[in-house]
């Protein structure tokens, strides 16, 4: 999407946001409504750059949804004894069990980002995560988790803009890290560890899922939406759910080799 076409695209937005929000989130508590009579597990992955917008598209997704079938996972920085265990141990504790929608913010791939670039795993450690995820994603889906992976994207000024308002804004000031105080200088390190990650960890049964993320409204909205659409529930709106395909899209080789991605 041409940035002109972006503008246009966020400006018609900007006057039905909160109308267009509002009706997908009551679409979400359709889903929650049929998930808990089901039984249902759905497990979201939410990953991105630091500052691509996951907690506020996170906040949207559940604002309205059931605290007791709702869960937000976002683990901190491995203890020692973390560390000492099989990759996915302190993981697993967190997945669905029946009826329950869980979101990671930030999950396993922290292995394929932040440890490989910053240095906090070891070559083999990166390697062992990256040629068995796929194995462990597939041992998830075939137990009857619904896993859907998506990948918030935002170009390097936009980062910048967005780290430098944290600084400034004391709501956001705890959102700092000694991660995002590197971000840019690493750059580029991020964009071939997200590029290798891609390659190598999107399969059929797990496939990556693209949201352009420099316009946070059009990233909530249009997740939201490609999220929707994936989901089984009864009253569904399908007149509502109609995602712009420049926005959020499935991962190709040509999304990265064509530019779509931000490089």
């Amino acid at each position: 999407m041409g940035k002109q076409s972006q503008q246009q695209s966020s400006s018609r937005l900007d006057h039905g946001y909160g109308k267009t929000l509002k009706a997908l989130q009551i679409e979400l508590v359709k889903f929650q409504k049929h998930l808990i009579s089901k039984g249902d597990r759905i497990l979201i992955l939410l990953e991105g750059r630091d500052s691509a917008g996951k907690d506020g598209t996170i906040k949207r997704i559940i604002e309205h949804l059931s605290p007791r079938d709702t869960r937000v996972v976002a683990l901190g920085k491995p203890s020692t004894r973390d560390e000492s265990e099989w990759y996915f141990q302190r993981y697993v504790p967190h997945l669905p069990a029946a009826a329950e929608f869980v979101l990671f913010n930030r999950s396993w791939y922290n292995r394929a980002g932040v440890e490989q670039v910053m240095g906090f795993c070891t070559d083999a450690q990166y390697e062992e995560f990256m040629e068995t995820v796929p194995v462990f994603e597939q041992m998830l889906v075939r137990s009857g988790i619904q896993l859907f992976k998506y990948y918030l994207d935002i170009d390097k000024a936009e980062q910048k803009q967005r780290l430098k308002a944290r600084l400034t804004d004391p709501l956001k000031q705890w959102k700092m890290s000694p991660i995002d105080a590197v971000a840019q200088k690493h750059w580029k390190d991020y964009s071939a560890a997200r590029n290798a990650m891609f390659a190598r960890t999107h399969t059929p049964v797990a496939p990556w899922t693209i949201v352009r993320a420099n316009d946070k409204k059009l990233a909530r909205i249009n997740l939201t939406m490609d999220l929707l659409t994936r989901l089984s529930y009864h009253g569904k709106d399908h007149a509502l759910l109609c995602p712009d395909p420049d926005v959020v899209f499935n991962y190709t080789q040509d999304a990265v080799t064509q530019g779509h991605v931000a490089a």
